[in-house]
């Protein structure tokens, strides 16, 4: 690898050490394993499905003992929304014929008046002396689609997708910061009154996002009661990735500097690590849904959180006991049960004839680690990773999320078993980052650095590799205690297209 000074030097200004750069291209030229699946977790093995009296028990349980804990929610929000508007796109690029009119474009004219951001596209027409009735009378698609996007009308396609807005609320429409910040004030509310959230934020929009958070707070704390405690970090530059060209030497830019990309969504880890919570949602920047249908988010919400916190009391108890190094043969028996039972983790063979001091460090290691409840929801064909029992790399069957580019899907048999997944993951996740001392994990500690990726990306019309890190819910969480619970399809309602905001979940069902 020849380097410049220049080279040296945008490398220390990135936070890298020279090994840190040449570790990640040996991790090009290697490449990095496949995660080895043994078989999809199904209800009943490896998903738990609750019935009403536990639902309720949990979500109880929540209500009752949510004041003990110190409750957080973070949400990885993100940088512009451009391909929320891609058929859009498609449409006023395509200048040779703008007769040719998708499914998606002609939803998106013919229900203009039902998106939540309509009377502030109206408005914005107006001041340029545009009238969007006229356009629409007479056809006028791209005109509209223009003034929506551009930065002479909205400029949708640069700000981010946090602050688009999303749903109608009679003479006033919310943006999905703004749902995010109403969510909590529902579930996530601390003993002060206090409901504390955390979003992570391109560096672009940081003063942006700083600036409508302030708004949204003091618009929602007399509503709810609730004092807004929100906070904001960017990805850690150290986390970035290096690029490189398909022969896997370092990628330039057009000056001659080397390239740097962010490392996915697995490098927001370091921001959770840095986190003071006891209990942490996690649920991603376009999974809302207007207020008049929350109520099921809101029950699983509480429901997912009771049952870790339960769950919680139990591995504190029992690791007390663990080093108290006075434990009968009853009490392993009880022990092991549970770690079975209610943590899915899987018990040796032979484990019963083990020496007392080899249970003991087993079952330490295995339950003294951070927690996360994952909600599931039945396969409906939505992109994304799914739940599955692997091999980790120790041999130990694990329950882990995984996503269709860690997987061999070239083995016949490994595809069989990633298509016979029945659920798939929608980002639901709630999590304990404390030990039994209350003191916080590292997380790096628990990340499984093989499950990172590589694609095959281009920049100014040149190919070249990128490299993922391990997944925030995938690799990044690999050695955590791990627990899937199927939630409700109502609970998942992303916005991936503009088109999405016309479903019923983000339509007012009745009056607030």
């Amino acid at each position: 690898m020849e380097l410049s000074e220049k080279d040296y030097q945008q490398i220390k200004e990135h936070g890298f050490e020279l090994s840190d750069i040449e570790k990640q291209l040996q991790r090009f030229r290697d490449g990095f394993p496949y995660t080895e699946l043994v078989e999809p977790a199904l209800a009943g093995k490896g998903i738990l499905v609750m019935n009403d009296a536990e639902i309720k028990e949990h979500s109880s349980f929540f209500d009752d003992h949510h004041n003990e804990y110190k409750l957080l929610k973070f949400v990885p929000a993100s940088g512009a929304a451009t391909r929320m508007f891609k058929d859009l796109y498609e449409y006023i690029n395509n200048k040779s014929n703008t007769d040719i009119v998708s499914d998606a474009v002609a939803k998106f004219f013919n229900y203009i008046k039902d998106f939540a951001f309509f009377d502030d596209l109206k408005f914005k027409m107006l001041e340029n002396n545009v009238n969007i009735d006229e356009c629409i009378q007479n056809n006028k698609i791209s005109v509209i689609i223009e003034y929506l996007l551009s930065e002479k009308g909205l400029g949708y396609s640069k700000l981010p997708k946090a602050l688009l807005k999303f749903h109608k609320y009679g003479n006033y429409s919310r943006t999905a910061l703004e749902e995010h910040i109403v969510e909590a004030a529902l579930y996530a509310v601390n003993i002060d009154k206090t409901a504390d959230i955390h979003f992570t934020v391109f560096p672009d929009y940081f003063e942006i996002f700083q600036k409508h958070a302030v708004e949204f707070c003091k618009r929602y704390k007399d509503i709810y009661n609730v004092n807004f405690n929100i906070g904001f970090s960017i990805q850690k530059p150290h986390t970035d990735t290096i690029a490189v060209d398909l022969n896997n030497n370092p990628f330039r830019e057009d000056d001659g500097k080397l390239y740097f990309r962010p490392g996915g969504h697995g490098a927001l880890l370091e921001n959770l690590n840095e986190l003071q919570g006891d209990i942490v949602f996690i649920k991603n920047i376009d999974n809302v849904v207007h207020e008049s249908n929350i109520d099921i988010t809101v029950l699983y919400k509480k429901t997912l959180a009771g049952y870790l916190m339960s769950l919680k009391n139990s591995i504190s108890e029992y690791l007390k006991r663990l080093n108290n190094d006075n434990l009968s043969n009853e009490d392993y028996i009880n022990i092991v049960y549970f770690a079975s039972d209610k943590l899915q983790i899987k018990i040796p063979d032979g484990f019963k004839e083990w020496p007392l001091t080899a249970k003991n460090e087993f079952l330490k290691r295995r339950l003294n680690r951070p927690i996360r409840i994952c909600g599931m929801v039945k396969n409906t064909g939505e992109p994304g990773g799914g739940p599955f029992w692997i091999k980790d790399r120790r041999g130990e069957i694990t329950l882990q999320i995984v996503e269709a580019s860690q997987v061999d899907l070239n083995n016949d048999k490994q595809s069989a078993i990633f298509n016979a997944a029945t659920h798939f993951n929608p980002v639901d996740i709630v999590c304990s980052l404390k030990d039994y001392n209350g003191n916080n994990y590292d997380l790096k500690n628990f990340v499984d650095n093989n499950a990172g990726f590589i694609t095959i990306k281009s920049k100014n019309g040149k190919s070249l590799k990128a490299m993922e890190l391990p997944g925030l819910w995938n690799g990044s969480m690999a050695e955590w205690i791990t627990i899937f619970v199927e939630v409700p399809i109502e609970t998942f309602n992303p916005v991936k297209t503009v088109i999405d905001l016309l479903r019923p979940q983000h339509q007012a069902s009745k009056t607030i």
